[in-house]
C-alpha cells in the first residue's frame, strides 16, 4: 500500500521562464542595486581590457533588464541600479559571476519600489 501511495505522489516543479523571457511588472519587479568595487592596485586600462575579454558589456545589462541608473563613484567604481522580475535574479547575478568578478567585487542589495506606499503615507498624515 505505501509503495502506491509513493508511486502516486510526485513533487511538483515548474521550469523557470527562458531566460529573457519574463518582464518586470507591479506585481514582480524588484530592484537590484550592484556596487561594482574596482581593484584600485591595477590601473584602469588593465580593468577595461580584463572586461573586454570577459564579455562583460556584451553580457551585461542581460537582454530585457531596466537599466534604472548606472553611475561611477570616483574611489569605489560603479554603482548601478537594475528593475528586473525577482524570476532573473540568479540570471544578473550570473553574468557578473561571468564576466565581472576579477575587474570589480561585488556587492548586491535588492529592494522593491515603496514610493507609491510612503507618498500616500506622506498625504494621509497631513
Amino acid at each position: 500500500m505505501l509503495a502506491g501511495v509513493a508511486s502516486g505522489a510526485s513533487a511538483q516543479t515548474s521550469a523557470p521562464p527562458p531566460a529573457g523571457a519574463e518582464a518586470a511588472t507591479a506585481d514582480n519587479a524588484i530592484l537590484l542595486t550592484v556596487f561594482l568595487k574596482h581593484d584600485q592596485s591595477r590601473p584602469l586600462s588593465e580593468l577595461n581590457a580584463q572586461l573586454a575579454r570577459q564579455g562583460f558589456y556584451k553580457a551585461f545589462p542581460p537582454p530585457g533588464i531596466e537599466v534604472v541608473s548606472w553611475y561611477v563613484e570616483m574611489g569605489i567604481g560603479q554603482v548601478i541600479t537594475l528593475r528586473l522580475p525577482a524570476s532573473r535574479l540568479r540570471e544578473v547575478n550570473r553574468v557578473l559571476k561571468d564576466t565581472a568578478w576579477g575587474a570589480y567585487r561585488t556587492e548586491f542589495y535588492p529592494t522593491y519600489d515603496y514610493k507609491a506606499i510612503g507618498m500616500a503615507e506622506h498625504e494621509k498624515a497631513q
